[in-house]
């Protein structure tokens, strides 16, 4: 059955040699055995190892031309002698190895490129093939995970990374392991009671550790939450962001969750719904009546009249004056005030004997 590789890919004839390594990694991970139970997945596969096999085997026949292999290893043993002299540059004695090594490899993509599956299978006449093309018949091995290994380094690419924009070190664990998600991380969001009396929007800065689209890979990049803030929310409320941890091949991002954590109030104490407010007021304001100003978080100012003799556990109650309702932003509430009596530390007899006589008349 003739098969596309370009189309096994998912890639089109003018991808480059990174769209063609980005491309099986996605792929090969996608549809790998032991993290692809699905029917057919195995076939998929193999598929994939033939296709790159033969497509990341790159020759620019434009620019390139191919050496005879007597010239060859001519070279080859030329730069080995060379190499017994001089010990220093040694990258550039790797690049003259490789340069000349590789021209004797199978040029299959520029066959397959010019003569299609046929040409790559069947063979194509030696003269047709002087330019570097593929003359003999392309027998793929069929080891689709010794080209996996050959790719990734291991038979297992499903490890964490264990270095920042560096290759990944893979451990070769056993087929089968089955990828867990790491523990949620949790961290405080401190909102102010004016936050959550309004609602707002926060922006959260963060810094994971992501795998690169290019091959196995990883960097660390930032990325903005958004948080929207919403009336009425409590203490301990959860923001959580799905899958927003580090990511590694073997493991699923973990859950990053924001805790809600309320700031202290110079004028207002917060109790479930309701708003708490402590009003110091003296003896003489307790006995007699007065009225008492309170500003709201919303900017209102209030006058409540208080006509009745406050003692210490007296407490008078705004209805609809409190925290919005988490579930109603509409309903709110009740705005509940606490007295501070400030009594004398001292009397001198004139003010105790009036205090005697005002206190002895019946209500």
């Amino acid at each position: 059955m003739s098969c596309d590789y370009y189309e096994t890919l998912e890639i089109n004839r003018s991808a480059t040699d990174s769209d063609i390594k980005k491309a099986y990694r996605r792929l090969a991970l996608k549809f790998h055995p032991s993290r692809n139970g699905e029917a057919g997945s195995s076939e998929i596969f193999v598929q994939l190892g033939e296709a790159y096999d033969v497509l990341s085997d790159l020759y620019d026949t434009a620019n390139t031309q191919p050496m005879a292999p007597s010239r060859t290893m001519s070279r080859l043993n030329r730069i080995a002698r060379w190499n017994k002299k001089h010990r220093k540059n040694l990258k550039l004695v790797k690049f003259a190895v490789h340069r000349c090594s590789s021209s004797i490899l199978a040029r299959k993509k520029a066959t397959y490129d010019k003569f299609g599956e046929e040409g790559l299978k069947g063979g194509i006449p030696a003269e047709i093939a002087s330019g570097g093309a593929w003359s003999s018949k392309y027998i793929y091995h069929g080891n689709s995970d010794k080209t996996f290994r050959q790719f990734f380094g291991c038979d297992n690419p499903f490890a964490d990374f264990l270095t920042i924009e560096s290759p990944l070190e893979f451990s070769c664990l056993q087929p089968g392991v089955k990828r867990t998600q790491d523990s949620p991380i949790e961290r405080d969001l401190h909102l102010s009671l004016d936050d959550l009396f309004h609602g707002c929007i926060k922006k959260i800065k963060i810094s994971r550790r992501v795998m690169n689209e290019d091959g196995p890979t990883s960097s660390i990049k930032d990325k903005i939450l958004t948080i929207e803030v919403k009336p009425g929310w409590k203490e301990g409320t959860r923001i959580i962001f799905s899958k927003e941890g580090d990511q590694g091949p073997n493991s699923i991002p973990a859950d990053i969750v924001f805790l809600v954590r309320e700031k202290p109030h110079h004028l207002f104490i917060r109790q479930h719904n309701d708003l708490i407010y402590k009003a110091k007021i003296s003896l003489e304001m307790a006995l007699t009546g007065f009225s008492l100003d309170v500003q709201t978080l919303d900017g209102r100012l209030l006058t409540i009249p208080v006509n009745d003799i406050v003692d210490p556990s007296y407490k008078k109650m705004l209805n609809g004056e409190g925290m919005p309702l988490p579930q109603d932003p509409s309903q709110r509430g009740d705005l509940i005030i606490a007295f501070d009596i400030e009594f004398p530390e001292k009397l001198c007899a004139e003010s105790k004997n009036l205090i005697k006589q005002a206190l002895s008349f019946k209500y």
